[in-house]
């Protein structure tokens, strides 16, 4: 969602609507925001430009700000590695925007204390001030583009990469025939897993279709440290098989989430990968 902030008292949100699904329309509504219609009338009427999209999206509507001649404060608060976020500041800046790099961690800011928005870049000061006295929490990490974002991959990498890999280890349980003994296990030496295992399908498998772009922007980001990036590009093939869930509710069955993991693997049909010849 693109949304611009006309920080003139009192503060006015307003937002892109063109294009957008009835039900990114209804959460606007529910939000207060403003519409507008078109990105050309929030960049006319804002004085900051949110963006949050999936990552894949977050270059292209950059450039499509900039193309409007958007000459405010731009944040792009997009799960994105340093990287790519140095390539949206230039993006940005073409326009004559100001750029704000930043990484949210937490779920939607509807009351204080879940929610922070970590921020870098020239401007961070001047966009956190925006944030004052909201649910949201902003930070000024004091450091270049690319900071927020690095901050954002890591936290990310550990909490939906384990995800991945968690959902991942019980669909390896069942195509061998051992998910019941491996459960057994998990309530005996690792208790709490076998309910975050039900969690992690719950919560991850309707955003599955966006968590698959982030893994890859994590292993981008390892990649860049020279560190080993294989885990997370593994991690987003699992989400890309979770594809399907996208538009469900929160409360998908892991049953269904360890199936789809395992998809139609024809080892799987025959009761489990064979064994040595």
């Amino acid at each position: 969602m693109t949304v611009g902030v006309a920080v003139r008292e009192p503060v006015r949100v307003v937002w892109a609507s063109e294009g957008r699904s009835r039900e990114t329309r209804a959460r606007a509504a529910g939000s207060g925001f403003e519409e507008l219609g078109t990105l050309a009338a929030v960049t006319a009427a804002a004085d900051a430009v949110v963006s949050v999209c999936p990552p894949h999206g977050a270059l292209a509507l950059a450039e499509a700000v900039a193309a409007t001649g958007f000459d405010g404060l731009y944040l792009d608060a997009n799960a994105v590695s340093p990287a790519t976020a140095i390539e949206i500041a230039e993006a940005a800046a073409a326009g004559g925007a100001r750029f704000v790099d930043g990484g949210i961690v937490g779920p939607p800011a509807v009351r204080p204390g879940t929610t922070r928005l970590y921020l870098s870049g020239d401007a961070a000061a001047e966009l956190a001030a925006l944030f004052e006295d909201s649910a949201l929490e902003a930070i000024d990490l004091d450091a270049e583009v690319g900071a927020a974002s690095a901050l954002k991959m890591c936290y990310a990498g550990f909490t939906k990469g384990s995800a991945a890999l968690l959902l991942s280890l019980r669909a390896a349980a069942r195509a061998y025939g051992v998910e019941a003994g491996l459960l057994g296990e998990w309530r005996r030496s690792q208790r709490g897993l076998e309910k975050r295992s039900v969690r992690a399908a719950a919560t991850a498998a309707p955003k599955a279709w966006r968590f698959a772009g982030e893994m890859e922007e994590i292993a981008a980001t390892l990649e860049a440290a020279g560190l080993p990036d294989g885990f997370h590009r593994a991690a987003a093939e699992a989400y890309v098989r979770l594809a399907g869930f996208r538009g469900e509710p929160e409360g998908v069955p892991v049953d269904d989430v360890v199936a789809a993991l395992l998809g139609d693997h024809p080892e799987t049909k025959k009761g489990g990968p064979a064994g040595p010849p």
